[in-house]
C-alpha cells in the first residue's frame, strides 16, 4: 500500500508524454485551474489561504472533474506543505494510522503535512472519527475532496473543524479553454466544425476530465473532413446521465420536480422528469411522488388530479416500459397545469396538531351510539338530529366535544373547484348559524 502514501515535497514536475492527455494538462499552478475562481481568485477563500501562507483543514465538495485532486496537490505546493494522498476506496484503518505516524515523523523535523483523502465520504463514521486528534493538534491539514454533500456523509465533528469549498460544474468558456490547451498541447485543432465542438462541449456537462478524455480519443484518429455534430455522435459513445439513485442528485432531481410541478411550468416538470427517467429512475418512484404531489399541492382544487395520477399508475402497471412512461408524462402535465391549494395538506397537519392537544376529550354524548341500554341510559344518542329529516337536509348541531371550541382547520382557496367547496361552507355557516338561532 506504500503507494498510496507517496509523498511530494517538490513541485509536481511535468507529466510523461506518454501520459493521458488530462495528465499532461494538470495545471501546474493555482493560477491555471479553470473554473473556480471563485475559490483560487485573490478574493477567493482559497486565494486568501495562500496569500497569507496558512492552510486550515479544508473539505471540496464538487462534481467529477472539476479540479478537486488537482487544488490540493497545488495548494501544498503553494504553502509548503509535504503532500501525502491517500483514497477511501483503497485505505483502513491500518492506512490511516500509517499515514499519520508518517506525518508526525516529518512534523519532528518541521515539515508540516497537506493530508489529501480522495472520496473522503466513503470512510465509516468511526473512520471519519479517526481524524479528529490529527487535525486538532495539527498533525495533518486535512483536505477532503467528494462528490457526495457532506451535511449528510460526513461527521458533524469533523465539519465543524474543516471549511466545506463548493466547486462548480465547469461551465462551456471553462470546458473550452481546456480544449484550447489541449489543441496547444497536440499542436492541432480537433477534428471538429464549431457546433460539434460546442456538442463536444455541451456532452461533458461540466465534467473536465471527462471531455480531455474524449478530446484525446478524437486526436487519435484521422478524418478526411471536420465532424459535424451528427458525425460526432456517431464517433464518440453517448454520456451516461450523471444519477445516482441513493445520493444526493436523486433528491435534487426529485425536489426540482415537485416545485416545478407546484410553480404550475409543465415545460420544466417535464425536463426533470426526464432526466430521471432517462437516467434509470424507477418509474413507478417518479410516479409516486407526482400522486403525493397531487393530494399535496393541489388536492380539492380539482379533485381529478389524484384520479389521473392513479389511472398512469394502472397504465404503466399494464403497459411497462417505455410505453407506460407516457401516462407518467400525461399525470405530470395534469398536475402541473392544475389549479393549485395545499388547503387539505394545511387542514391535515393543524388537525393533526389539535388531535394531539386534546386527544382525551369525549366527542358530544349526542352523536354516540347506544348499542347497549346502558349507554342510553347515561345519555349516548340522545337528542341526536338526524340531519336527512331537517329541512334543507341539515341540523346545524355541535359536532365538537365539550369543553372544546370549534375550530377551522380546512380553509379553501379560491381556485378551481375549491371555489365550490368554498361557497358551499358559507352556505352550511349560514344555516348553521340560522338554526342556533332558532334553537
Amino acid at each position: 500500500m506504500a503507494d498510496l502514501f507517496a509523498a511530494d515535497p517538490e513541485p509536481a514536475t511535468a507529466a510523461a508524454a506518454n501520459a493521458p492527455l488530462a495528465d499532461r494538462l494538470r495545471p501546474a499552478t493555482l493560477d491555471e485551474v479553470v473554473g473556480q475562481s471563485h475559490l483560487t481568485g485573490p478574493d477567493g477563500a482559497i486565494g486568501r489561504m495562500v496569500a497569507a501562507g496558512r492552510l486550515s483543514s479544508i473539505i471540496l465538495w464538487g462534481p467529477p472533474g472539476t479540479g478537486k485532486t488537482t487544488i490540493a496537490r497545488l495548494l501544498a505546493d503553494a504553502v509548503g506543505l509535504r503532500f501525502a494522498a491517500i483514497s477511501a476506496v483503497f485505505s483502513g484503518v491500518a492506512d490511516l494510522k500509517k499515514a499519520f505516524a508518517e506525518a508526525k515523523e516529518h512534523a519532528r523535523v518541521g515539515k508540516r503535512t497537506l493530508l489529501f483523502v480522495d472520496e473522503i465520504h466513503r470512510f465509516n463514521r468511526a473512520q471519519q472519527d479517526g481524524f479528529l486528534p490529527f487535525v486538532e493538534d495539527g498533525t495533518v491539514t486535512l483536505v477532503g475532496a467528494t462528490t457526495e454533500n457532506p451535511s449528510f456523509e460526513l461527521n458533524a465533528a469533523l465539519l465543524s473543524r474543516a471549511q466545506v469549498l463548493i466547486l462548480h460544474r465547469l461551465d462551456a468558456a471553462a470546458l473550452g479553454q481546456l480544449l484550447d490547451r489541449a489543441e496547444a498541447e497536440m499542436g492541432r485543432p480537433l477534428p471538429l466544425t464549431p457546433d460539434a465542438r460546442d456538442a463536444l462541449i455541451a456532452s461533458a456537462d461540466g465534467d473536465g476530465r471527462f471531455l480531455l478524455n474524449q478530446a484525446e480519443t478524437l486526436f487519435s484518429v484521422s478524418f478526411d473532413a471536420p465532424l459535424d455534430p451528427a458525425a460526432l455522435g456517431q464517433f464518440l459513445q453517448r454520456r451516461v446521465a450523471v444519477y445516482d439513485k441513493d445520493r444526493e442528485g436523486h433528491y435534487n432531481l426529485i425536489s426540482a420536480l415537485h416545485k416545478s410541478l407546484r410553480g404550475s411550468d409543465p415545460q420544466a416538470a417535464l425536463y426533470y422528469l426526464a432526466r430521471m427517467l432517462v437516467a434509470g429512475e424507477e418509474p413507478l418512484y417518479v410516479l409516486r411522488r407526482i400522486t403525493r404531489f397531487a393530494s399535496e399541492d393541489i388536492g380539492l382544487a380539482d379533485p381529478q388530479a389524484l384520479v389521473q395520477c392513479l389511472a398512469a399508475k394502472d397504465a404503466y402497471e399494464f403497459l411497462g416500459s417505455p410505453e407506460g412512461e407516457l401516462a407518467i408524462v400525461q399525470a405530470c402535465l395534469y398536475c402541473a397545469t392544475a389549479p393549485k391549494s395545499n388547503a387539505a395538506y394545511a387542514a391535515q397537519k393543524a388537525a393533526w396538531k389539535s388531535a394531539r392537544e386534546t386527544g382525551s376529550l369525549m366527542p358530544p354524548a349526542h352523536i354516540l351510539n347506544a348499542p347497549t341500554r346502558l349507554m342510553k341510559d347515561i345519555g349516548y344518542g340522545k337528542g341526536y338530529a338526524y340531519d336527512h329529516e331537517a329541512s334543507d337536509g341539515f341540523s346545524g348541531a355541535d359536532y365538537w366535544p365539550e369543553g372544546m371550541a370549534p375550530a377551522t382547520f380546512y380553509a379553501p382557496v379560491d381556485r378551481g373547484f375549491e371555489r365550490k367547496i368554498a361557497e358551499r361552507l358559507a352556505y352550511w355557516d349560514d344555516l348553521r348559524a340560522q338554526r342556533r338561532e332558532e334553537a
